[in-house]
């Protein structure tokens, strides 16, 4: 794949990044010098390798995936005017 100066102009854009006209061609050869690089590295065969999270191979730490209160509803509603039940209190807004 190969980017022309339209495609540079409208990458800039799309980044706001604001972009002369004679640092279109440098950043053409840039983009192009990145996309060769990726079209590379799609050439490698992974078939059969795992994705990993680190060099070393290593599990990812993961929690229980249970709803709580926090524990912590006392903390939270300690500076609030008005509460019940740990329920911030507030006054009708809508009739």
């Amino acid at each position: 794949m190969s980017v022309d100066a339209t495609t540079v102009r409208r990458i800039a854009h799309l980044a706001r990044i604001a972009v002369s006209e004679a640092e279109v061609p440098h950043l053409q050869g840039e983009l192009n010098a990145m996309l060769a690089f990726v079209e590379q590295l799609s050439e490698v065969n992974v078939q059969g390798v795992e994705p990993m999270t680190s060099v070393t191979p290593m599990e990812m730490k993961k929690r229980a995936d249970v709803v709580t209160d926090g524990k912590i509803s006392d903390e939270i509603v300690a500076n609030a005017p008005a509460t019940e039940n740990h329920f911030f209190l507030v006054p009708k807004v809508v009739e």
